[in-house]
């Protein structure tokens, strides 16, 4: 009975209100009675409707609760979180993308927030001989093995995989132009090659995932003639196979048909308004021989361009089982990249985001010891992709195994990115990730492409000072000795003494313990084990050694 006591009283409220405004006329009681009665009207329809709990038993004042649970990531974000705290990027590292797009240093007052004791801490240690940064061009990593003819340069940082359809046209274009500008590359993801990446000319890393989208036919299956018309544009100077994302590994994707309008289905090469599904994996490939094949397949469709395949470690045994492929055929990506389980996505499972693929670190030093151990890290490049925004990022990522870097999410945060999270629902406030051409509209290309342009020679600038105030001439000094982690409030180590490190073809001889059993069931005909004893447990990334 109170709950129908409030709603009539705020009923009789607005009656009364509209009575004054009448007699008075005054538009001040107009103005509450017809509020009152709107309010009257909704708290009617909480007392009778089934699907909201709070307000059936709180009509009207239930409501409230709604409002604050909406708004509550930007209080979160705004007003509660510390410079150091906030996920996915915490304020101080979207601060520092933030002022190197801008064309600023990214320099921070009175000290560090970080608490330096924290157990998984990472530092490294300068030298008392520390170099001046170099004024010479930015370093470049050759991407082209023995079969590859038309070899790239990718630089340290570069633009990592993010489709048309994701983000907005304008978004596209600013990433390409920033690209052209500096010099580096823009992996197209998966979503193909669109006008707004080729519009600008800066250098593109062409994606091909499960579905084939720009080189597919009307089935799904890959299309050999789409794929050699496409790869072999002068823009194109790689190719990425998809196997797996970190954010969500072992899933496919839905593009709904409402939102392949006309620039989309040209893209990705289906028809407008086709409900479009990229299946968890590759039709054209089931074995690991089958998947050295199909790369040296692309390869020789691009023209005898760079291939490789971007990556979430899941199973060891499965990707040793690719090396032993490699082997076996004699020919191998011309370059690998990790993704993390950290990276991003524009929608993804929560329990996938959280729970499913292996983290970037664990994964990074696993593939690289896994090619060295097999004799093939002086052929195949590997790329780092998660969660890279700042200067020490890289130069940690290339101590632990990596040779070049990906960025996505700290690109976005350069054109302009708040971390809104609100991807998935086509309502991007900055005109990001958004189909909406009014909200696109916000985002200004010949405005943000220097924001990108800035922000990745900043950013490189910075690892490359790093690593002259650590006494080193070049990233290729770089090793797990440089690396420190704490281990507890007392102790720290290097990577080196933290984690075993295999020697060159060491898998073909001897292999370590942690290894062995990994190795023996690895196949280079089938991802599943050599045995038929039942499941088993992989065993972990990288196991401690005795140090």
């Amino acid at each position: 009975m109170k709950r129908v006591l409030v709603v009539v009283m705020v009923l009789l409220l607005g009656a009364g209100s509209l009575a004054l405004g009448l007699t008075t006329e005054k538009w001040f009681f107009d103005i509450v009675g017809l509020a009152a009665l709107a309010l009257a009207v909704v708290g009617f329809y909480d007392l009778v409707q089934t699907r909201h709990s709070i307000t059936r038993n709180y009509p009207i004042a239930g409501h409230a609760r709604f409002l604050l649970e909406h708004i509550r990531p930007e209080i979160q974000q705004y007003f509660v979180e510390s410079n150091t705290e906030g996920m996915p990027f915490d304020r101080e590292t979207r601060d520092l993308v933030y002022d190197r797009a801008k064309g600023n240093h990214g320099e921070e007052p009175f000290g560090t927030e970080r608490d330096v004791n924290a157990v998984g801490y990472e530092f490294v240690a300068h030298s008392m001989r520390a170099r001046p940064k170099p004024d010479t061009p930015q370093p470049r990593v050759r991407l082209g093995g023995r079969h590859c003819t038309q070899p790239y340069d990718i630089a340290l940082l570069n633009v990592s995989a993010m489709s048309f359809g994701s983000l907005s046209g304008n978004a596209i274009e600013a990433l390409n132009a920033g690209a052209a500008m500096g010099g580096f590359a823009h992996d197209t993801g998966e979503g193909s090659i669109s006008r707004h990446h080729t519009k600008h000319g800066g250098d593109l890393v062409m994606e091909v995932a499960s579905g084939y989208f720009g080189c597919r036919t009307p089935e799904g299956r890959f299309d050999p003639d789409a794929f050699a018309e496409r790869a072999q544009l002068d823009q194109v100077k790689a190719i990425n196979i998809k196997i797996s994302q970190g954010a969500k590994p072992g899933l496919g994707g839905l593009l709904p048909g409402t939102k392949v309008n006309a620039e989309v289905a040209e893209a990705r090469g289906v028809p407008v308004g086709t409900t479009v599904v990229s299946p968890p994996v590759h039709p054209e490939f089931s074995t690991p021989l089958e998947l050295v094949d199909f790369i040296a397949r692309l390869r020789e469709l691009s023209g005898g361009k760079p291939v490789g395949f971007k990556i979430c470690i899941g199973s060891r045994r499965e990707f040793l089982a690719i090396c032993k492929a490699m082997l076996e055929r004699g020919s191998a990506p011309d370059f690998i990249i990790v993704d993390g389980s950290e990276g991003g996505t524009g929608a993804g499972p929560v329990e996938f985001e959280d729970h499913v693929g292996m983290p970037l670190t664990e994964a990074l030093m696993f593939v690289h010891n896994a090619l060295v151990g097999v004799g093939l890290r002086h052929e195949v490049r590997i790329g780092a992709s998660g969660k890279v925004a700042t200067g020490i990022d890289i130069v940690k990522r290339i101590c632990q195994g990596a040779d070049f870097t990906m960025s996505a999410r700290a690109m976005m945060f350069a054109i302009g990115c708040i971390q809104a999270q609100t991807c998935h629902t086509n309502t991007c406030p900055v005109g990001v990730a958004t189909q909406d051409p009014q909200r696109a509209r916000a985002l200004v290309v010949d405005d943000k492409k220097h924001r990108v342009f800035q922000y990745q020679e900043k950013t490189v600038n910075s690892a490359r000072q790093i690593v002259a105030s650590m006494g080193l001439d070049d990233f290729d000094q770089l090793n797990p000795r440089k690396l420190f982690r704490r281990v507890d409030p007392q102790v720290t180590r290097t990577y080196h003494d933290l984690y075993e490190w295999l020697e060159p073809e060491q898998l073909l001889t001897t292999p370590p313990e942690d290894w062995a059993r990994d190795w023996a069931e690895a196949v280079a005909d089938s991802f599943e084990p050599a045995s038929n004893s039942g499941p088993r447990e992989d065993q972990p990334a990288m196991s401690r050694s005795n140090h």
